[in-house]
């Protein structure tokens, strides 16, 4: 049975609980919980990202600032300030590679970029074996780099590797040529197995934009006698342009960072015509031990992607500005 309560019966339940005593609010536990949801769930994540990532470039910033070479002690020297840097800067080892690393990137991201976008736009044509064609694209990318190398180095072998002898028989001028063994070819080697296997995947990327683009644009530019060239440079290439800088920094950051078709191709050489960046501080850690040098190399590799990487940004602002 229910009993009803007058107001004095109220105030009186309420002065029981002490003057100047309010009720304590209650948390919102349920929001709280809510709002951390996502947090929890990236937290694994991040974690990986701090253990692979983070750490060892802190690390390496520290050890860059130290003298320390695995062969005389186990455990980090005397700090010696920027030493490293200066020593880098003085080497003409180091100079060479930055200059192998440049001139590699810049002619395989023109012959890549160049050559994928050529691709697209022959495949951006409806037809029986498109789909096809474009399925078999992806399968030089998916090929692994140290797979990709070692089946180039045998392929070009010159007692009974495939290319070496295809090429003599279409080529005869070519059967003296040790593909490997000259500085000029092995650079062109190197050249070729990037643009093999990132010209493909390039053209995917670009034909995803050619089908953003309406074709009653392009209908509507035939029709006021506009050729093909024409609606490239004034239609297609335009609206390209995003994604063109896109796939221009990817191929750039890949290429400064190349290292397996260099360790499994040429091993730096002949001499030191192959040398990349990235190879180099890798022969300065693991083969001649001196961790410290090979960190201040490591991160001027760094500060070159983020310049990079600042490049792109100021690009793809000024393209949104427009």
């Amino acid at each position: 049975m229910v009993t009803a309560t007058s107001p004095a019966d109220r105030s009186t339940a309420r002065g029981a609980e002490g003057p100047g005593r309010t009720a304590a609010p209650r948390r919102p536990r349920g929001r709280l919980r809510r709002n951390a949801a996502p947090y929890m769930h990236l937290a694994p994540a991040l974690a990986a990202v701090v253990l692979t990532t983070v750490y060892p470039l802190v690390a390496a910033l520290v050890n860059s600032f130290r003298h320390w070479r695995l062969n005389e002690s186990r455990t980090p020297g005397a700090f010696v300030g920027l030493d490293q840097y200066a020593r880098a800067l003085r080497d003409d080892t180091f100079l060479n590679s930055v200059v192998v690393t440049t001139r590699f990137t810049v002619i395989s991201v023109v012959l890549s970029v160049g050559l994928g976008l050529a691709i697209a736009l022959l495949l951006n044509r409806r037809g029986r074996l498109t789909g096809l064609t474009k399925a078999l694209l992806i399968l030089p990318f998916a090929v692994a780099p140290a797979l990709k190398g070692f089946s180039w180095r045998f392929m070009l072998n010159p007692d009974h590797g495939v290319y070496d002898k295809m090429l003599g028989t279409v080529l005869p001028f070519t059967r003296d040529v040790d593909w490997l063994g000259d500085e000029f070819w092995a650079q062109i080697v190197l050249v070729l197995t990037e643009v093999w296997g990132w010209a493909p995947l390039i053209a995917l990327m670009l034909l995803g934009g050619l089908a953003s683009v309406p074709r009653e644009v392009h209908e509507a530019a035939r029709v006021d006698g506009c050729g093909a060239w024409d609606r490239f440079r004034h239609i297609t290439f335009p609206l390209l342009r995003p994604l063109l800088l896109i796939v221009i920094f990817l191929k750039a950051v890949f290429s400064i960072k190349l290292f397996d078709q260099v360790v499994t191709i040429t091993g730096g050489g002949p001499g030191r015509a192959t040398e990349t960046l990235n190879f180099y501080a890798y022969a300065q850690g693991f083969t001649f031990l001196d961790i410290g040098y090979a960190s201040a190399v490591s991160w001027i590799l760094v500060l070159a992607l983020g310049v990079l990487a600042t490049c792109y940004l100021i690009a793809m602002n000024r393209q949104e500005e427009r």
